[in-house]
């Protein structure tokens, strides 16, 4: 019985599957290495990534999969749910071992729980582009920290490229340690091993903001509050629409009740 465990990312996890058929192994669970705990009677073994094997693995999927689901194993793995490995492994088996769709068949208690948590990932990268504010900071780039609940960075940043292509930019992960950052040019993942903003709610260090920033927050937060009509003031309805777990990194709720 064999445990397999890869770097973290989605190419690492292809590899695995690539191996998998390559080898004739079947695991009895796949799981990030940094993750692993030991199992009795299970031996572990590490599968390094190959771009060039997880490539071939994602054209077999896209040929196999309607339009409408090419997407769904990467969705699916972002949400970082408990066992998505090894359910995405048999997802990708029955793929490539049965000559209809299987999509549809939400008889398959994977199938159906795929589904699930790819329309949630999605939502949430939706929600992202929303909810991010920048900071200027005295070099003039726009920072903005956010902690999205599925790791959606990655989708959000099509929407910052094009909307904010004339300016500097980074927008940084703080629950998974990472960021994307736009130099004009073209856009880079990065980790900052030094952090010179609050971990918590990604509030840069006042000294280090442009001058003006402070008092532009302090603007945008008097103009919210303007526009906010205690007597038609709906908190249930405020939280359906704006997640309170994104109100620690907007100004305009940082400031006010």
């Amino acid at each position: 019985m064999e445990y397999l465990t890869y770097d973290g990312s989605f190419e690492g996890f292809l590899t695995v599957v690539f191996e998998c058929y390559s080898r004739k192994i079947s695991p009895i669970d796949i799981g990030k290495e940094k993750a692993f705990q030991e199992k009795i009677f299970a031996q572990k073994e590490f599968i390094a990534t190959s771009s060039e094997k997880a490539e071939r693995v994602w054209k077999g999927m896209q040929n196999k999969l309607h339009t409408r689901n090419k997407e769904l194993p990467l969705f699916a793995f972002l949400s970082e749910a408990p066992g998505i490995e090894i359910m995405l492994y048999r997802f990708i088996r029955r793929i490539f071992n049965t000559s209809f769709s299987i999509e549809t068949d939400f008889g398959d208690p994977d199938v159906l729980e795929l589904k699930k948590l790819e329309k949630k990932v999605m939502r949430e990268a939706m929600r992202v582009p929303q909810f991010v504010r920048f900071q200027k900071t005295s070099d003039g780039i726009f920072f903005s920290g956010i902690e999205p609940q599925y790791d959606v960075l990655p989708f959000a940043i099509k929407h910052f490229t094009n909307r904010f292509a004339d300016q500097q930019w980074l927008v940084y992960d703080l629950k998974r340690n990472y960021g994307i950052y736009y130099d004009l040019k073209k856009t880079h993942e990065v980790v900052l091993s030094e952090k010179s903003f609050n971990t918590t709610n990604g509030k840069v260090a006042e000294n280090l903001l442009q001058e003006g920033e402070k008092i532009y927050q302090a603007l945008w937060k008097d103009y919210f509050d303007h526009i906010c009509i205690d007597e038609r003031k709906n908190l249930k309805l405020q939280r359906q629409h704006m997640p309170q777990r994104f109100w620690k990194f907007l100004p305009e709720k940082n400031y006010s009740n």
